[in-house]
């Protein structure tokens, strides 16, 4: 085995010197940058230096040239069965001038697709190395933004299978290609419309801010609407008896929006409450904030909210702040309350929000509401692409196009 070390001004120009010099059998093994040429240090200019090596044993086929290979002769068989049938069957016809002139036909087709055949199995397969420095910058932008290790090795793949060495020097055009899968990847919950009244559950652990949001949304929500002369028609209910100051807060807020806030601390009080609001268009029910580990009373709780019934949709709240592992575990705790979509809360205490796009995506969550601050109702938003890819740091974004490929989903109401 032999090493070597060749500069030139591109990726491209140094693989051509190595492929033309030592063949088929060079390996690459680095790539960095390297300043070239000048005079007394003055003049230089950027280049790249490539160390690999190079082995005199022979070369042993490539896993994709065997596999073309056997499909290659895959191809033969069946296209030599189709000459032997279409022989079969014109010798059966009178005419022995057309059988002659459909075989030589025949033949022709095959001896094409064999050279096509042969063409695409001695074609070299280009490898991007994952080491190519525009690779190496985005993952290290994407680390920065506290995406998880198995979401940039996804990004990494993509890269790798659908960019050229070539293309890989526009890293402006890469890193805009990066943020829409980014944007690909966030799932933003579709509207659902149900049978009146809807019933909007929200479950999180402590300290999301649910009752806050709860505000927000009833806020939102009991305003006019659609130029509408009429308001709708919004009820509160909160199981929440054991924080201190909970029902306070939350019958302030309903007593300043003109909204009937109601309390309830079993399953039976929580069915004879949905029972009395039936005249109502939209219930929000504000629930305990529980610790994902407090296993016996998130029970308990999962009974209170199944009493709201079948039609009520529940809603996960989720921290921006919350760390990857907490994420996870935050996640499978509450799974028994079946929640449809994760509204995303406190975005801005954060500036790096990676960590709950690669979550979600792996899970495959849907969001539903943004929120990122104290102000009832205005800091309250329907889930966005563009909200969300905004925050991003280091990475080019292209805010128009962003737009474009990623429309807001508008709610005329919570569900719909």
């Amino acid at each position: 085995m032999e090493y070597f070390v060749e500069q030139a001004t591109s990726h491209r120009e140094a693989e051509h010197k190595i492929r033309t010099k030592y063949g088929d059998k060079a390996r690459i093994m680095h790539h960095r940058t390297i300043r070239m040429g000048g005079f007394l240090g003055l003049f230089q200019r950027e280049g790249v230096e490539v160390t690999g090596y190079f082995s005199h044993e022979p070369i042993k086929p490539r896993p994709e040239a065997i596999r073309r290979a056997a499909d290659l002769e895959e191809e033969k068989r069946r296209l030599l069965s189709a000459v032997k049938t279409d022989k079969t069957e014109k010798s059966e016809q009178s005419e022995k001038s057309e059988k002659s002139e459909k075989a030589d036909k025949t033949m022709e087709m095959v001896l094409d697709e064999l050279r096509r055949l042969r063409e695409s199995v001695e074609q070299p397969v280009a490898t991007v190395p994952a080491d190519h420095p525009t690779i190496v910058h985005v993952e290290e932008v994407l680390a920065f933004n506290d995406f998880t290790p198995p979401y940039i090795d996804d990004i990494v793949r993509r890269i790798r299978s659908e960019f050229s060495m070539d293309a890989l020097e526009d890293v402006e055009t890469v890193e805009e290609r990066v943020v829409e899968w980014i944007g690909e990847s966030i799932r933003i919950a579709e509207p659902i419309r149900q049978p009146r009244p809807d019933v909007f559950v929200l479950v999180g652990p402590t300290g999301v801010g649910k009752t806050t949001t709860i505000a927000k949304l009833a806020a939102h929500y009991g305003v006019t609407t659609n130029g509408s002369t009429r308001r709708n028609e919004v009820r509160i209910i909160t199981i929440d008896n054991y924080r201190i100051g909970a029902k306070e807060q939350i019958e302030t807020y309903g007593t300043i929006m003109g909204i009937p806030v109601s309390c309830v601390d079993s399953a039976a009080d929580m069915k004879k409450q949905i029972a009395l609001y039936q005249d109502a268009d939209v219930i929000f029910v504000d629930t305990i904030g529980k610790s994902p580990r407090q296993f016996s009373q998130l029970g308990e709780m999962n009974e209170v909210v199944r009493a709201c019934g079948s039609n009520a949709q529940v809603h996960l709240a989720v921290s921006a702040t919350t760390k990857t592992s907490d994420l996870y575990e935050l996640l499978r705790q509450f799974e028994p309350f079946g929640y449809r979509s994760i509204i995303v809360t406190k975005l801005d205490e954060t500036t790096r929000i990676g960590n709950v796009i690669s979550v979600l995506h792996e899970k495959q969550k849907p969001i539903s509401y943004l929120t990122d601050g104290q102000r009832v109702p205005e800091n309250l938003a329907v889930g966005s692409v563009e909200r969300l890819v905004l925050t991003l740091e280091r990475l080019r974004i292209n805010r128009r196009r962003l737009s474009e490929r990623f429309p807001i989903l508008e709610h005329g109401d919570v569900n719909g």
